[in-house]
């Protein structure tokens, strides 16, 4: 539909003077320096405010620098495309920290999209309790209207993921838990075998599947307190996200084409300019500084859909939020369920020892009515088997119960961790955001001033 406002071509004598190059002056000197920023250095930005205690990026810099496309052979003979990255790895200074005895070298590697899909699985399943950081999209997604929306391996596509891509790295080795791990390392470090080495570790085997993850959701007894007050955390996070880049999409679409418009004004003075003698000067400079408006919004719109696209990583990181209560609730669903296990078995034995009455129309209560009931050296013998499975029952609940205990306290220190994140992020984010559109209206200010100059002279 912005096609529809984009003015005419112009041809002749006074079109090729005006698409001589003009750039209007104008004092940005109240604008920050983070102004100019682009994606990389907003991320950068963040990064830096994030504590690098005991973490990789105190020792190294990681970065995913260029993009290729490439081209291999699949099943059936039929052709593989795909886009790889190349990692960077660069060693700033001595390992001076308590990071476990890293030997890691500035290296530079290409690693698929899948690659890095791989490893952030890994990770979920080794540190259930970490939220850990999302991964860019395999394709381009607007989160409002679940459709795709841009190519694959559109060059601007592929050059915001890039810098996602760089973004999830550094956020790993940001972390003092996962910045540990050894296939980490390996993912940044070594070019070949690294996959083969996380798929021996046979991490997909232990990996929940949604489908016992819903289960346990459903059939909860005693859903933990603090983990549904989290997965509604989560999901309020996710709308509030989703409506602020719906609504930036919205106010970006009719900025771009009140802009674009405004191109029609630069013909009219142009081609007006040309029958008149004594405002012919003022109208082509006119159009000249609408000439300005029109364009300049081209950059400006590239900078806020970059920072939209650091803000839409919120939404992901709900999703990692979710993921760390599913875990829970599955913890806690084998709780229950050891807990059951133990119940059963006591009244079994009370049962045996005459403790508690028998079920009329229980497979044992038939029995002892048609065969008669079992003699003292039998259920000394059953009773003492239904004690082994109950001391048996006893031990699954304390693990089952410190399991969860361990896993709620990680859970919930980093949860914290991640709101001291999410809180720094979002400053940083708006920030950007609202000196840009600072910047963009002081902009539109010296257009409309120099234009207005114009006519003065008239």
């Amino acid at each position: 539909m912005l096609g529809l406002f984009w003015p005419k071509p112009r041809k002749g004598k006074m079109a090729s003077a005006r698409d001589e190059t003009f750039e209007p002056s104008y004092d940005s000197g109240l604008i920050s320096d983070r102004s100019h920023a682009s994606n990389s250095s907003i991320l950068s930005d963040m990064m830096k405010n994030t504590s690098k205690d005991g973490s990789l990026l105190e020792v190294v810099e990681i970065s995913v620098t260029e993009q290729e496309k490439r081209t291999g052979n699949a099943a059936m003979g039929i052709k593989d495309v795909f886009t790889v990255y190349l990692v960077e790895t660069c060693r700033v200074k001595d390992n001076s920290n308590n990071i476990a005895q890293l030997s890691m070298d500035s290296s530079s590697l290409w690693r698929r999209y899948s690659e890095f899909e791989l490893l952030r699985n890994y990770l979920v399943v080794t540190f259930p309790h970490v939220v850990v950081p999302p991964l860019p999209e395999k394709r381009m997604m607007a989160m409002w209207q679940q459709l795709s929306t841009v190519d694959n391996f559109d060059a601007d596509f592929v050059e915001r993921r890039r810098i996602a891509l760089e973004g999830f790295l550094q956020r790993v080795a940001a972390h003092p838990l996962l910045c540990q791990d050894e296939l980490f390392h390996g993912f940044l470090q070594d070019a070949e075998g690294w996959k083969e080495r996380v798929h021996s570790t046979g991490f997909q085997i232990k990996q929940d599947s949604r489908l016992k993850s819903l289960s346990a959701s459903f059939r909860l007894k005693k859903p933990n307190r603090q983990f549904e007050e989290l997965k509604s955390y989560a999901t309020d996070l996710q709308n509030n996200v989703t409506s602020i880049l719906k609504i930036r999409s919205r106010l970006s679409d009719r900025l771009y084409g009140l802009h674009k418009i405004h191109g029609n004004y630069g013909r009219v003075f142009s081609e007006w300019s040309g029958i008149e003698q004594e405002m012919g000067d003022g109208l082509q400079s006119a159009g000249h500084h609408m000439d300005v408006y029109k364009d300049y919004i081209d950059d400006y719109m590239a900078e806020e859909e970059q920072i939209a696209d650091q803000l839409k990583e919120y939404i992901y990181f709900a999703d990692s939020l979710k993921a760390v209560c599913r875990k829970q609730e599955i913890l806690q669903f084998e709780l229950e369920r050891c807990e059951d296990l133990l119940n059963s078995k006591k009244l079994q034995k009370d049962q045996i020892t005459g403790k508690a009455p028998q079920k009329v129309f229980s497979f044992r209560g038939m029995t002892s009515k048609l065969f008669g009931q079992d003699n003292a050296e039998t259920k000394e013998s059953r009773a003492q088997l239904i004690s082994d499975q109950i001391t048996d029952a006893e031990d699954a609940v304390e693990k089952a119960k410190q399991n969860i205990q361990d896993f709620t306290d990680n859970a919930l220190k980093e949860v914290d961790r991640f709101k001291r994140q999410k809180s720094r992020d979002l400053k940083e984010i708006f920030i950007s955001y609202a000196i840009l559109q600072i910047k963009m209206a002081k902009r539109g200010i010296t257009v409309w001033t120099n234009t207005k100059e114009c006519f003065d002279k008239m």
